[in-house]
């Protein structure tokens, strides 16, 4: 009885959850700019969750509220240039010059893995690798649409577009690349269902130095892709980076729940890992793999993502792991001894899910996508399971932390730029209970997904058998 009252406390909670703007400032010269989140209407009064630029870059994020009737633009840009300066110690006022030791998201911790500003992308400033990006969609033209328009209004000198059509049941999706992109953009169609499988036949089909992988649900920021590749012409050794994902839009109240849980943003430090210097923050590194950043923005060093066989088609969406395949690649690119980096100065905007049915298939997902990566880096590295039984016992403490009921108000200051996970609402119960329930079900998951795949293997070869 008293779950159930809860329940209803949860549901009534959640359907109060009002809509936010999205908009962003920059904050570079004297007079500021205001602008809607991409595909935004302009900002009116009320509440409005604010991206903070210096000079074009991304140095931060606050929710702020303009008064009824009051100049959006003047009351937001006051709000951002105070919280910029409380947040690196200035005057409100003084002038920061992006990639300085003094902005929001530079700070230099000694003996880990953090690095100063961008120093790696200023070092390897106009030297960007030619790119490949790879879009697996299935089903969902409109998405990919808009995606694409983002993607080819990138300032990235030299970048290809590989579209991988998964396990279609129309012709949608080559119709719209074939009509609308025509020799802009190449098509790839996979039959075998999973987002891993479908990672794949892009990484299979790609010429550049560098891969980078997004999704058909994000709007990609013009200099997204420099940012993303420019780190792997500064260092050799670097085998995979990721990037910066905010809300495209929190107009539903699943939208502004994830958000004001941190969504998928990993803040606003670039910080490089080393599995040569461990981080002494990150006791589990590198099993953590979930803090490294998220599939809808990551690049790899081609060549190192081959050697090591690409993603496991037995995880990631459309499998019966459920997810799990960008933290698969992100660990053994790490295992190989690469290092991986962070850089929120690339910057996809997703659109997040809309619905209450939505966020519930997401938490067990992710969940099980959890424990099912975990399982198929001990199934095809099995070297590295002393290093994980000895870091079992953190792992599973952190596993509790990581779904437990998680209230308002973060541990930092609501608001100030780089501190994204202020909890303006509470985490519900069943959310937690069935990320809870994934994460048990994970490698059963896996399993059966390995199975599939194997069956599937074993169809196709008779097929092709009895062809001849």
């Amino acid at each position: 009885m008293a779950r159930s009252a809860r329940a209803r406390e949860e549901i009534r909670r959640f359907l109060d959850i009002g809509a936010v703007q999205v908009a962003e400032v920059d904050l570079d010269g004297a007079e500021a700019v205001l602008r809607p989140g991409p595909g935004n209407p302009p900002v009116t009064s009320g509440e409005v969750f604010v991206l903070v630029r210096r000079g074009g870059r991304p140095v931060g994020t606050l929710l702020g509220r303009v008064p009824e009737g009051a100049d959006a633009k003047a009351v937001l840009a006051e709000r951002a240039r105070a919280e910029c300066a409380v947040a690196v110690g200035e005057e409100p006022g003084d002038a920061v010059e992006p990639g300085s030791a003094l902005e929001p998201g530079s700070a230099v911790e000694s003996g880990s893995a953090v690095e100063s500003g961008s120093a790696v992308e200023s070092r390897s400033a106009g030297a960007s690798p030619y790119a490949s990006v790879v879009v697996a969609t299935r089903e969902r033209a409109g998405q990919l649409a808009r995606a694409l328009d983002s993607l080819l209004a990138q300032d990235h000198p030299r970048f290809e577009i590989v579209v991988v059509d998964n396990a279609p049941v129309t012709d949608g999706t080559r119709e719209l690349v074939e009509r609308k992109y025509a020799e802009r953009v190449r098509y790839v169609c996979e039959p075998v269902p999973g987002l891993a499988v479908a990672h794949n036949a892009g990484l299979a089909a790609v010429r550049g130095e560098v891969v980078a992988f997004t999704d058909d649900d994000v709007v990609a920021d013009p200099r997204w892709l420099t940012e993303l590749t420019a780190p792997f012409a500064a260092d050799a050794g670097l085998g995979c980076t990721t990037g910066l994902i905010l809300p495209a839009r929190l107009t539903t109240p699943a939208q502004v729940l994830l958000e004001s849980h941190g969504g998928f943003a990993k803040g606003f430090t670039p910080r490089t890992y080393d599995p040569a210097h461990p981080p002494v923050d990150e006791p589990l590194f590198p099993f953590t793999a979930g803090r490294f950043g998220s599939g809808a923005n990551m690049a790899f060093r081609t060549a190192v993502l081959r050697s090591v066989g690409g993603f496991d088609p037995a995880t990631g969406a459309g499998t019966a792991a459920r997810g799990g395949d960008d933290l698969y690649g992100f660990v053994r690119v790490l295992a190989q001894g690469n290092r991986l980096r962070y850089t929120p100065y690339a910057l996809v905007w997703h659109h997040h899910r809309e619905t209450w049915r939505d966020l519930e298939t997401q938490a067990y997902g992710y969940g099980a996508g959890l424990t099912a990566y975990l399982t198929a880096v001990l199934v095809n590295r099995p070297a590295l399971l002393p290093a994980f039984l000895a870091r079992l016992p953190r792992g599973l403490a952190h596993a509790r932390a990581l779904t437990a009921v998680r209230e308002t108000e973060g541990a930092g200051g609501a608001g100030t730029p780089g501190d994204h996970d202020v909890r303006t609402h509470p985490w519900p119960r069943r959310l937690s209970r069935l990320q809870r329930r994934g994460m048990v079900y994970g490698p059963v998951g896996y399993l059966k997904a390995r199975r599939a795949l194997r069956a599937a293997a074993g169809t196709r070869a008779e097929t092709v058998q009895g062809a001849r």
